[in-house]
């Protein structure tokens, strides 16, 4: 069973940019209103996937990844998908065991920044970074199947 245990966090500075490596810029769209799961088509580096994953709320989803032709990708996106799209561009900060992956949006989302960390098990202890802030690993506003459909523009503070 494909189990993915990740925690999610608000990036408040920019001091991880340091320590960053490999960028990629991610082009990503839902291809279903989630009800039990959610299916997403995304093209990032020249590759594509098709990813399903359980609606859990919380650290702990199933989900599965298949590699797709990057033409069918881009065609579901263009053709199939829910608007908008969500395009952001991804970076990866190496901290002792762990790869975190910082998201930076783009678009409808602009100004929001996330850290996420993959873990081993649920209760695996970690060291969040000075620049991981508040955890929001349980609210579901900051999933990216809500992002599409709820965009960050519209509910962030000013």
């Amino acid at each position: 069973m494909n189990l993915e245990i990740e925690r999610k966090f608000l990036v408040v500075d920019d001091s991880w940019r340091n320590a960053a490596r490999d960028p990629a810029h991610f082009r990503q769209g839902y291809l279903n209103d989630e009800k039990h799961c959610s299916v997403r088509v995304r093209v990032a580096g020249g590759r594509a996937w098709l990813n399903l994953k359980s609606v859990t709320i919380g650290a702990q989803r199933h989900e599965f990844e298949y590699e797709i032709p990057v033409r069918d990708a881009h065609h579901m996106l263009d053709v199939l998908s829910c608007k908008p799209i969500i395009e952001k561009t991804r970076h990866y900060v190496d901290i002792g065991p762990h790869t975190w992956e910082i998201d930076v949006f783009e678009g409808d989302n602009a100004g929001l920044v996330v850290a996420e960390i993959e873990l081993g098990s649920p209760d695996e202890v970690f060291a969040p970074p000075a620049w991981a802030g508040e955890e929001v690993t349980h609210d579901p506003r900051y999933y990216n199947t809500c992002l599409a459909s709820h965009p960050y523009k519209l509910w962030r503070a000013p």
